[in-house]
């Protein structure tokens, strides 16, 4: 496969090493690099595009450690597929492992429709006592154990069934109630494995896990969804891109 354009603006402020890089991510999300794919030679991308052999060996370095490229002697540079890589957006897993070209499965591990929790129900806003629809599910993409995903929502989706939590997205349901999460408060921490985290996700006990508590709030500012999700660190990454104020 010809490698895809790779437009540099030379007036800019952002560092060249930077620019290429996110132009190598961006064709590796777009599937225009496919996973095993060998790059040009740093020779070959220096000449290509008049750019300095030290500022390309910087932007390919900065993508070995994202883990979207490998480096091998003799082999070369590869795209690679080890982390299912997610930006911070308010999308559903399922959604984002589709769009990479990915085959999300789901196993319903439970499902309530009368689950009494105190703190979901504290960070739902509603009375401690109220009854809740409850749903934990482990999501596989391509087969491999990704994420133990854990959602506590309000009676309105009480409608919910396993069938459609087998095979569907979550959001694009919550979407049917004119649920669908509109802006949301998220934190990110780390755990280590319990033995039945560990067994669920084919990983060895007190394996580090990414651990993603939110609050989803939908377009009117009703509370509509707490989640507590745990998500494999080899295989999953968040990105996020900052900026200097």
């Amino acid at each position: 496969m010809p490698m895809p354009p790779l437009e540099i603006d030379r007036t800019s402020p952002v560092p060249i090493y930077f620019q290429l890089g996110r132009r190598l991510e961006e064709a590796i999300d777009r599937g225009e690099l496919v996973p095993g794919e060998r790059l040009p030679t740093e020779i070959e991308l220096a000449e290509a595009l008049d750019i300095s052999r030290p500022t390309i060996r910087r932007a390919i370095e900065e993508l070995v450690s994202k883990g979207l490229l490998t480096r091998k002697r003799g082999v070369g540079t590869r795209v690679t597929d080890v982390q299912v890589r997610r930006r911070v957006a308010l999308t559903s897993l399922f959604d984002d492992l589709a769009a990479a070209g990915r085959q999300p499965q789901t196993r319903v591990l439970r499902f309530d429709r009368d689950c009494v929790d105190r703190h979901a129900a504290r960070m739902l806003g509603l009375p401690a006592t109220e009854r809740l629809v409850h749903c934990e599910r482990l999501r596989l993409a391509d087969g491999v154990p990704l994420a133990l995903l854990r959602n506590w929502l309000p009676p309105r989706f009480a409608d919910l069934t396993v069938e459609a939590l087998g095979s569907r997205s979550l959001y694009r349901m919550m979407a049917e109630w004119n649920g669908r999460p509109a802006v949301a408060k998220q934190r990110i921490t780390a755990k280590a494995a319990t033995p039945a985290q560990a067994r669920l996700l084919d990983i060895g006990q007190h394996t580090p896990l990414i651990s993603m508590q939110r609050t989803s709030f939908d377009s009117t500012g009703a509370t509509v969804e707490y989640s507590d999700n745990l998500y494999r660190a080899d295989h999953y990454a968040i990105e996020v891109t900052v900026f200097n104020r």
